[in-house]
């Protein structure tokens, strides 16, 4: 039997397995979906729906934000973006999971357990869980506690792997790691025991299984990042000098720069009275960027489309290789971004191109962009 794909001839064999001819075809393009805005309106009806009713079972009240052009779940791929509400006196069932969580607080505040962790996220707040860490979220408050929640659960589904399971009250973790890790080898390793050999004169190397199976373990734990730190470590008036926009970095991520293993998030403070800058060409990359802005107002052009913003707003601002552009009024801007950066790095396919007339870098595996300093300023040298 024979079938058509785009791009060349295709058949399916005996087995089943579709066999496409792509000889001579180029390789595949970025497909970038299109931006979205989720208004502070939307939200707030989702929290308000969200809020009738009994709890469920789980305790987790919850309503994901799917883009129109997703088939897993994601507001961008591989990325999902959840609206989480706890009523006052409620609870989530302990879980653990082996996706990746940023959550940001937007209304209220409550506690967080997680992995013998415990803080409390109060509005504006950041905090990640990690995977496999056991986490609650408790509302002990008089007031909704609202979260936006990030995972790359949509990733894990795409490869079949997302994992889910409830951690009751008797369960035994496996022996904790702390750190730092000093542990350049494996057990067996240092017993004598797995083989390691040079094949090449340019450093490949044939190794035994243990490498595999007992890697160097590195501690990951749940962080919290405060705003009222974090904002007053940033620009307060227009012209002193300080940064305006910082990363939200987790040590265990080391040089891939993240919050997470998957999610670089950096808060853009720019403060009131400052002069709007005139438009011009944006930037691009691979990784995409979600926007949560919660003060001031603006814009953004993303590939010559305005899309205007303001407090409340959430903006899928960077769909992957979309040039883009982002202008605050003068009232000035307040926002998290969460963006697939480290994972990108991870996978060394993170492509940067700073100006549009200028070279296309692979950020991680070459000479990456220099010229940065704050507030945001370019050698245009």
């Amino acid at each position: 039997m024979t079938v058509t794909e785009s791009g060349g001839r295709a058949a399916i064999t005996q087995s089943g397995v579709r066999m496409a001819d792509v000889s001579g075809v180029d390789l595949d393009l970025p497909m970038p979906w299109a931006p979205i805005k989720v208004s502070r309106n939307e939200i707030d009806a989702l929290v308000d729906r969200l809020s009738d009713g009994p709890a469920p079972a789980n305790g987790r009240r919850a309503a994901m934000l799917i883009h129109p052009e997703s088939t897993h779940r994601g507001f961008a791929p591989g990325i999902d973006v959840a609206v989480e509400v706890l009523l006052p006196g409620e609870q989530t069932q302990r879980i653990r999971r082996n996706s990746t969580q940023v959550h940001i607080g937007i209304r209220g505040n409550g506690s967080v357990s997680a992995d013998g962790v415990d803080f409390r996220l109060e509005e504006h707040d950041v905090c990640t869980i990690p995977s496999m860490k056991p986490f609650i979220f408790v509302n002990d408050s008089d007031e909704r506690w609202v979260r936006l929640a990030y995972s790359n659960a949509p990733l894990l589904a795409q490869l079949g792997t997302h994992y889910f399971e409830a951690v009751s009250a008797q369960w035994i973790p496996t022996a904790p790691v702390d750190g730092p890790i000093d542990m350049d080898e494996p057990v067996a390793v240092a017993a004598g025991t797995a083989p390691d050999h040079v094949v090449s004169p340019e450093g490949a190397r044939l190794r035994g299984y243990e490498y595999l199976v007992d890697i160097e373990p590195i501690p990951d734990r749940p962080l919290h990042w405060p705003h009222n730190a974090t904002s007053a470590l940033m620009s307060q008036t227009p012209g002193d000098g300080e940064r305006t926009i910082m990363a939200l970095y987790n040590p265990s991520t080391r040089r891939k720069q993240g919050a997470t293993s998957s999610f670089f998030v950096t808060l853009s403070q720019i403060p009131p009275g400052h002069t709007p800058h005139p438009e011009g060409r944006g930037h691009r990359h691979s990784s995409v960027a979600i926007n949560y802005h919660f003060e001031g107002s603006g814009y953004s052009i993303v590939d010559g489309q305005r899309i205007d913003w303001e407090p409340g707003d959430l903006l899928l601002s960077a769909p992957s290789w979309r040039e883009h552009a982002h202008y605050p009024s003068e009232t000035g801007v307040s926002a998290y971004t969460v963006q697939d950066h480290p994972l990108h790095i991870g996978m060394e396919s993170l492509v940067w191109q700073e100006k549009m007339d200028g070279p296309i870098l692979a950020l991680g595996t070459e000479a990456g962009q220099t010229g940065y300093v704050a507030p945001r300023n370019w050698d245009e040298d």
